[in-house]
């Protein structure tokens, strides 16, 4: 298939994968994409064209540089020490025992192979990492530890495998030789991102000053920067591009203040297009890997050397060496702590050891750089073991994103699912926050509320503040923006509430709108009486009522999905105007009855509700108030629609007030967040997502209204 094609259904089986993962919660994306990759490559006989020399700068370059631009600070910085230990020593001690452990292992694999293998499954997952150790209640120095060294530890297991295989593919190796060129590319890589990354952002600056400041370009030009760094460093000093991308994502990092307060737009765009890149190569790798299986395993057993149990076997055994190495490295690490403060040493923690052996899940960096392995050496004899390792390295991160998927549930009370990299959205970038500063309110004193029910909360708060400043004449504004709150916030309802609570406030809605739909009834049967209305309108007016009914006859809880019930109304209206423009000399006249329908079973049905709460036989305090709220705005929104059809043409006043309302409405949801803050129902990570999502909410209000004046 021609990679134009290939990339094409390589996305898509991306975004089928997420949709898979919406519903299949407790399984991690990146184990559905492997499958459905794996499903495609058996199915269809699917190959990806794979160019082994740009596998580096397409997937491990932006992928490094972004984990530069999240670099942790504060108290990552003050555990500067044992983070770089673990980053660096390490991944050495892993490449250099777990090479030799695996060599000893498998002995048909040569020893530089094995030390590649070993260094490229050094590096972990910090999103898995992050998600794992969070739950798993770790202290807080373990958690920053594990986190810290997940962000930066590629650069040097990437290092490690690249001399691995170029000795591999060389023959030659000289440890002199090693130690002095890992000296140069190391010092000039960081050196190169440095002086790149600066001469970047000093560009960036000088365009800037000459009034060049359009979005669009400069995102595309920090977009570009990595693949512009790794390219120049590798290709003209012969450094290490990896060192060079960490180094200059570190560097946007230190200044990234300053850019949001000069460009807020340019960071909110930047960021965005960030996630989407990340988001699709994650998913893209998985999806390879699983298309990659069936061609290392076939090749695995056409060799003759090996049989699928022992590639199995190999792939299991190589897992638990990495695991016991990172185990015992943490038990060192725990018990040097303890000795160091004074505290008692006999039990240093195998528990916790254990945990954060267990949260080394591989991911992306790993599966790349093993695709990135040559097909041949230098003498033109193809790799040597490359299916094999290609095979292990594939069954090791599947192996360690299971074992962490089974574990989690075992170690956490929480519900949250495993996240890696290829599942990190919006909302997991926000909460991979490691330097967050504030104090936390004990959870013990005060009742932590979900990001649902603080939505809510404010959502409510607005609705009061439109309630306040609703007059006479801007009612219709104000009921449509109730309304549309109301809509959002039953939705959030159904996230957080309990199923029996939610089926009681269905339930009281479904009696008190069968109230209603009598009122309305009744009141349509006094306006033909009264010959106020024609007998089109009546009937059509009582299918409408009618087909309410019905509704309220299904279960409660599955009603039309809101887009299919949009084109159904849709449809609805438009048939029926072509209707009276069809069979009717007087349409004015039926849209005038249609109006005045609309007019006076509102208002029937709100007299009919009302006399029904207040009759003697009924306990109006058994009815959920937001039931009852929800169904006097509906119907009060109607009345002022109505209003607004006969009406003279006031859309632009229409309009005005509703900005107007919004804003307000916007103001009082960010005082909610900053009181809900003060009270410590939410932590400062929860009320900047809920700020940011006001802010969004801004943007969108401001970009209609710049629409609107064009």
């Amino acid at each position: 298939m021609p990679i134009v094609e290939a990339v094409i259904l390589l996305i898509v089986l991306v975004l089928f994968s997420n949709i898979i993962s919406h519903y299949l919660t407790f399984i991690p994306v990146s184990l559905i994409q492997i499958a459905l990759g794996l499903i495609v490559a058996l199915v269809w006989q699917f190959e990806v064209p794979l160019e082994t020399d740009w596998f580096l700068l397409l997937f491990i370059a932006p992928l490094l540089y972004n984990d530069g631009r999240r670099f942790p600070r504060r108290e990552l910085w003050r555990l500067r020490g044992p983070i770089f230990a673990n980053a660096i020593w390490l991944v050495f001690l892993t490449t250099i025992l777990g090479g030799f452990l695996i060599y000893e292992l498998i002995p048909k694999m040569p020893f530089t192979v094995a030390l590649a293998l070993a260094a490229i499954l050094s590096p972990t997952d910090p999103v898995a990492v992050q998600s794992i150790s969070k739950q798993a209640k770790l202290p807080d120095s373990l958690l920053h530890l594990v986190s810290g060294e997940s962000l930066i530890n590629d650069a040097s297991g990437l290092i490690a495998f690249k001399y691995a295989i170029a000795a591999t593919v060389t023959g030659a190796f000289s440890l002199g030789t090693a130690v002095g060129d890992f000296f140069y590319i190391s010092i000039v890589g960081f050196l190169s991102g440095l002086i790149f990354m600066t001469a970047i952002q000093l560009l960036m600056d000088i365009l800037r000053r000459q009034g060049i400041d359009d979005v669009i370009f400069n995102t595309v030009l920090q977009i570009a920067t990595p693949f512009v760094v790794y390219l120049v460093t590798e290709e003209i000093t012969h450094a290490s591009g990896v060192i060079a991308v960490v180094t200059a994502g570190v560097l946007y990092h230190a200044r990234e203040n300053r850019i949001v307060e000069d460009s807020p737009e340019l960071k909110l765009v930047t960021e965005k297009v960030w996630d989407i890149i990340i988001y699709s190569l994650n998913g893209i790798v998985f999806v390879i890997l699983g298309i990659e299986l069936p061609v290392a395993t076939s090749k695995v057993i056409k060799g003759g050397q090996f049989n699928t149990w022992q590639a199995l076997f190999f792939a299991f055994m190589t897992w638990v060496i990495i695991v016991v190495i990172r185990t015992a490295w943490t038990y060192g690490y725990v018990l040097f702590e303890r000795l160091n403060h004074k505290q008692q040493a006999d039990k240093p923690g195998l528990r916790m050891s254990i945990l954060s052996g267990l949260s080394g899940v591989r991911g992306a960096v790993t599966m790349a750089g093993v695709l990135s392995v040559p097909m041949t050496i230098a003498s033109g004899a193809g790799f040597p073991t490359r299916s094999l390792m290609l095979f292990v390295a594939s069954g090791v991160i599947i192996i360690s994103l299971v074992a962490a998927t089974v574990t989690l549930p075992l170690i956490s009370t929480s519900r949250q699912p495993l996240q890696t990299r290829a599942s990190a959205s919006d909302e997991s970038a926000n909460e991979i926050d490691l330097d967050a500063d504030g104090e936390e309110i004990p959870s013990d004193t005060v009742r932590q509320i979900s990001e649902d029910e603080a939505r809510a909360y404010i959502m409510r708060l607005a609705i009061s503040k439109i309630e306040e400043l609703r007059r006479p004449n801007n009612q219709r504004a104000a009921y449509d923006l109730i309304l549309d709150y109301q809509f959002v916030i039953r939705r959030l309802e159904m996230n957080y509430r309990a199923d029996t609570a939610m089926q009681k406030v269905l339930e009281d809605e479904i009696k008190l709108r069968e109230v209603t739909l009598a009122g309305e009834r009744a009141s349509l049967k006094e306006l033909r009486k009264g010959e106020k209305i024609t007998q089109t309108s009546y009937v059509g007016a009582i299918r409408r009522i009618e087909n309410l009914e019905s509704r309220l006859t299904q279960v409660a809880g599955h009603t039309m999905p809101s887009v299919l019930r949009y084109w159904r109304v849709f449809f609805k209206h438009m048939f029926r105007n072509a209707a009276y423009w069809l069979h009717s000399e007087d349409t004015d006249r039926l849209h005038a009855e249609n109006n005045l329908i609309e007019r006076e079973t509102a208002k029937a049905a709100i007299k009919s509700l009302s006399q029904y709460l207040a009759s003697s036989d009924v306990d109006e305090t058994q009815f959920d108030n937001q039931a009852v709220y929800h169904l006097l705005v509906q119907y009060r929104n109607r009345i002022e629609r109505a209003k607004a059809e006969t009406a003279p043409d006031h859309e632009e006043l229409y309009q005005h007030q509703i900005n107007k309302l919004r804003v307000r409405a916007l103001g009082a949801e960010r005082t909610g967040i900053q009181s809900l803050l003060e009270a410590g129902n939410i932590t400062w990570n929860m009320a900047s997502h809920l700020r940011q999502y006001v802010n969004y909410s801004e943007n969108v209000l401001v970009m209609s209204l710049n629409s609107d004046e064009a």
